[in-house]
């Protein structure tokens, strides 16, 4: 089998190197970059063409899950695994939304990132043991190809952010600066609204905003 390219990103340096000792330890897996949050891990890409980023959803200046989209928008080869201490179901959602391949518990890595790396190696979901009696291989899919409704609070933080922000009449690039994350992912985030609130006009986000206290905007 080929040679198996992964980049880890977290900006906990000492986890990063811990777990870059064990995966160098396997023939036909290489480490071949570190990024310490999620605006590295996107120029990184730039120059360096991974088949699997392991990283973490909360790291500073991009987070996880905006990472992930931008990603999977630009790159959608790349394969995804989010490693993170976050067990709620919630986390869990909006990282399949998001359309990473696996979702794995710290906890569970040293016992699992194996099974993680194979599964998603060929193609498979990986959820950690701890969360997957909580999802069906089904209910993973539809998670990833937006065909299921979450039940609870639809919109992940950044969306709730980028929706305040599009109710206080913020152009695209307002919020992308502000942000520090690409035009092409606001509009991204635009886009996941809307879809998820089935509100097509502007008028319609900002009446939703005000409504859920998201902004006081008039």
């Amino acid at each position: 089998m080929s040679e198996y390219r992964i980049i880890l990103a977290d900006d906990h340096v000492i986890l990063r190197h811990g777990i870059k000792n064990i995966i160098d330890g396997v023939d036909d897996l290489r480490v071949v970059g570190e990024a310490g949050d999620g605006a590295e891990l996107l120029k990184m890409l730039h120059h360096i063409s991974p088949d699997l980023i392991i990283m973490d959803i909360s790291m500073p200046r991009i987070r996880g899950i905006e990472a992930a989209i931008e990603i999977k928008m630009i790159y959608p080869e790349i394969k995804i695994l989010m490693l993170t201490m976050h067990g709620s179901t919630q986390y869990l959602h909006h990282a399949l939304s998001a359309g990473v391949d696996g979702y794995l518990l710290k906890e569970d890595a040293p016992r699992e990132i194996f099974n993680a790396i194979k599964n998603i190696r060929t193609g498979r979901v990986f959820i950690s043991p701890l969360l997957s009696a909580e999802l069906t291989d089904e209910m993973a899919h539809a998670y990833r190809t937006g065909k299921y409704n979450v039940l609870f609070e639809p919109l992940t933080v950044r969306e709730r952010e980028v929706l305040k922000l599009i109710a206080e009449e913020k152009s695209n690039q307002e919020i992308a600066d502000l942000f520090s994350i690409s035009l092409r992912t606001v509009q991204h985030h635009r886009a996941a609204i809307k879809k998820k609130l089935k509100i097509r006009k502007t008028a319609g986000l900002v009446k939703y905003a005000i409504r859920k206290g998201y902004t006081s905007a008039s």
